[in-house]
């Protein structure tokens, strides 16, 4: 075993009283030395049952330091932890687990009904007397593990919003370097203190900030179920410093009435991620002097891969920022040749933060790397200061009349109506012009919003071709299972 993969045990002897890891429901508490005796107690509990080297070993729970007790013991016996989707149907389950054929699911009892129906062959329940007596008072594994930098840590399953879910393998060396690129490019130190809304089978609420900030001897407070209204109160009772939440939560939370009277004094910063942030969010934050600002990651990158100070995010509203330290970026055009400042093309990512390949999909991968380049999907554009921009997926452009356009642009337009809550621009088939450029919009409450009033506001800030043909005013934009827009379903409707 060597550090990348086994940093836990590290991290334990140098602090092993700070408190890692907090139940925001109940408030119990585990130091880093418990943390990781938890973790030896399971791994000896894992080979008990056969599980070695390269074996999967998934996961089906709401936000638990169950999550983490398998990961850092799947690390000490260099075993495979498969975090699995919970809000997807139990068939999407089975094709998954058939798919990386884990050897043992360790299950919540919420899903109890879910985990008998899965094909795996033995199971383990977690959170109940049984499992906690393993991992507060079992034997602790002695024998040195066998997971190097190289090996395989994690499979992350994507949403499969393209085709079937694509199983993303992480190596404990992807998961180390983007923890300290993190660490150093966003100055995360030992008093940060995070709270985990994202779900854990989900790159951002296991990589985004959690193995960060557990790295640097911070604390993670893991909330089981996101609710708007108990944000307010975890957040001051746990002292928070930096947070991270995908834009559908940060709308609920400046929906409440709380917010208007909410004030957070250990908070530096408010991050979002998981899919482009309404303005609307933006101007919220802004009108109550909060740090917010904007991230973009992958599930197959990082998912960090951006920094931008808080004191630029007002005048650089929607960019992600520049290239973080131990990355590299550029930006490429149809033929592969790289472009310059203002130019929009393919988003390419470098560094040994990126996933290793997909599961058994060797295609998919060869499809996705290209000499060492990750190909995201995502179009973008950098500024004059080097901050970069994106401007929408690949797949998600719009050729209307032999132009293209990127629906981010577009959108970012429209949000600077002050009555629109929440924008979505796809393109409908229309028979003039292939595709008819398209706005879906949810107003603020009582709120009114005319074909007319929205073209002469548009016409100001983009060329004509650019600029919905139709606009649709609708109570809810649909979303996916990771909170972004779910576009296929608004073509649908729509279309």
């Amino acid at each position: 075993m060597d550090w990348e993969s086994n940093w836990l045990e590290h991290r334990s002897r140098l602090t092993p009283e700070r408190i890692a890891v907090v139940e925001s429901e109940t408030g119990r508490r585990w130091t880093y030395r418990e943390l990781n005796e938890r973790a030896g107690r399971l791994a000896r509990h894992l080979r008990e049952r056969g599980i070695g080297f390269g074996d999967r070993v998934a996961h089906l729970a709401p936000n638990d330091i169950s999550c983490l007790d398998l990961f850092f013991a799947c690390s000490k016996i260099g075993a495979i932890l498969v975090p699995l989707n919970w809000r997807l149907n139990v068939n999407e389950l089975a094709y998954i687990a058939q798919d990386c054929a884990p050897k043992l699911l360790v299950y919540d009892g919420e899903f109890g009904g879910v985990a008998e129906n899965l094909p795996v062959p033995a199971k383990l329940q977690a959170g109940n007397d049984a499992y906690e007596r393993i991992v507060q008072h079992g034997p602790v594994l002695q024998e040195p593990g066998r997971a190097q930098s190289g090996d395989d840590a994690m499979i992350l399953y994507t949403s499969g919003t393209t085709g079937k879910p694509k199983g993303v393998v992480l190596l404990h060396r992807s998961i180390f370097w983007n923890a300290i690129n993190t660490v150093i490019s966003w100055n995360l130190t030992a008093d940060d203190i995070t709270p985990v809304f994202m779900p854990m089978f989900h790159t951002g609420g296991l990589n985004a900030l959690t193995f960060p900030i557990l790295h640097v001897g911070g604390t993670v407070v893991i909330v089981r179920s996101f609710e708007a209204e108990r944000v307010f109160d975890i957040l001051n009772r746990e002292r928070c410093t930096i947070v991270l939440m995908v834009p559908t939560m940060y709308q609920m939370m400046t929906h409440s009435p709380r917010f208007a009277e909410a004030t957070f004094p250990t908070v530096r910063v408010f991050l979002s991620g998981g899919a482009p942030c309404p303005q609307s969010v933006y101007r919220a934050f802004a009108a109550k002097g909060f740090f917010f600002k904007e991230g973009y990651g992958l599930t197959e990158a990082g998912p960090n891969n951006f920094f931008l100070h808080p004191d630029d995010a007002p005048r650089k509203r929607g960019s992600v920022g520049k290239p973080m330290m131990f990355n590299e970026v550029k930006i490429v055009g149809e033929a592969g040749e790289e472009l310059g400042t203002g130019q929009t093309g393919e988003l390419l990512l470098r560094g040994n933060h990126l996933f290793d390949r997909y599961w058994n999909n060797p295609a998919a991968t060869e499809q996705a790397l290209d000499g060492g380049w990750l190909r995201t999907g995502d179009y973008a554009m950098r500024d004059e200061d080097g901050c970069y921009y994106i401007v929408g997926r690949k797949k998600d452009m719009i050729i209307t009349g032999g132009e293209n356009v990127y629906p981010k642009e577009v959108e970012l337009v429209i949000e600077k109506l002050e009555i629109v809550d929440e924008v979505a621009v796809i393109g409908l088939p229309d028979e003039i012009w292939g595709e008819a450029v398209t706005a879906v919009v949810k107003l603020q409450p009582g709120a009114s919003l005319t074909y007319e009033e929205m073209k002469e506001h548009c016409l100001k800030y983009l060329a004509r071709f650019k600029v919905p043909k139709r606009l649709f005013v609708v109570d809810e934009i649909p979303k996916n299972a990771v909170g972004k827009t779910d576009r296929k379903r608004l073509a649908e409707r729509f279309g």
